[in-house]
């Protein structure tokens, strides 16, 4: 018992800010993003005796987030989201000017939770497209329409870029 609680403090130890950090691209909220990474790993760790492969560690916990932030937002928990002020953490993202990144994540908290998942997963996580169904219990026709409206809608609500010389 000792033993399996060592494996899953370290796990926790070294995926619970990345599960964050995707939490938070999923709900727009640090605060939610803490509720929903711990009640993952509580679920985790309720099944973490049965775990066999750890080597696909990863991908069931980040279903469980996943699976988690759906299903809380179809219930009707957190449903009024407001964009903020708080741009997150701009450092995690790789390309583009800050008032670039801030703008981005603000305009996902926009997007409906589905199609958010979908390119949170794809785009963020960098999932193929088997992954990211996997992880959001449906088919991968699914995953491609959720993805497709998802930038649809961003493409609508954030400006057009200009082009400077």
């Amino acid at each position: 018992m000792k033993d399996r609680d060592s494996e899953f403090a370290a796990y926790f130890a070294a995926r619970s800010t990345s599960m964050r950090a995707t939490a938070y691209l999923l709900c727009g909220d640090w605060h939610r993003a803490e509720d929903l990474v711990q009640t993952t790993f509580v679920k985790l760790y309720r099944v973490w005796h049965k775990v066999s492969e750890h080597d696909k560690l990863d991908g069931y916990t980040r279903r469980i987030l996943v699976r988690t932030f759906l299903d809380e937002t179809r219930r009707g928990f957190f449903r009024r989201e407001t964009v903020t002020e708080d741009p997150g953490d701009p450092a995690a993202a790789a390309n583009g000017s800050v008032e670039d990144r801030l703008e981005l994540l603000r305009a996902l908290t926009r997007v409906p939770a589905r199609q958010r998942a979908a390119l949170v997963l794809r785009y963020w996580e960098d999932l193929s497209l088997a992954e990211t169904a996997k992880a959001m219990g449906c088919s991968e026709g699914t995953v491609k329409s959720q993805s497709a409206r998802g930038l649809g809608y961003l493409r609508d609500i954030l400006p057009t870029p200009t082009a400077t010389s």
